[in-house]
């Protein structure tokens, strides 16, 4: 697995913590992002053990993603954000949070969240 990768998963752990609970679901997301990417045996354990207690915003290390990461995150975190069947308000403003501090400008951000929040919502019957 790549670092930049890595990364994006484990900036995904904050977000899957946003709404107070580490759901399933959210759990199940992690772990197919992580196949997907190709982590290996401790990768993956890295990502569980840091998982296992509540994590927030400021446990982002932003730092490490490049712009294009910051892109890939965005995307993730609202997929992540509808991974419980419903994206609620406290999710919707730890999107809003991560977006501030992502960067990314303002009219592109809002077309990622908005194009991410369509597509997961046709994707609801398959999270």
């Amino acid at each position: 697995m790549h670092d930049q990768d890595f990364a994006i998963v484990k900036a995904l752990v904050p977000v899957a913590w946003a709404d107070g609970e580490y759901a399933e679901r959210e759990k199940q997301t992690i772990e197919a992002l992580l196949d997907a990417y190709g982590a290996d045996d401790v990768e993956k354990e890295q990502i569980r053990a840091f998982a296992e207690k509540k994590r927030t915003i400021e446990d982002i290390e932003l730092q490490s993603l490049s712009a294009d990461d910051r892109r890939i995150l965005l995307q993730h975190a609202v997929l992540l954000s509808f991974a419980d069947g419903k994206q609620d308000d406290a999710e919707r403003a730890f999107l809003a949070e991560l977006d501030r501090r992502l960067k990314i400008p303002a009219d592109e951000a809002k077309a990622i969240m908005e194009a991410s929040a369509a597509r997961s919502k046709k994707l609801l019957n398959l999270l």
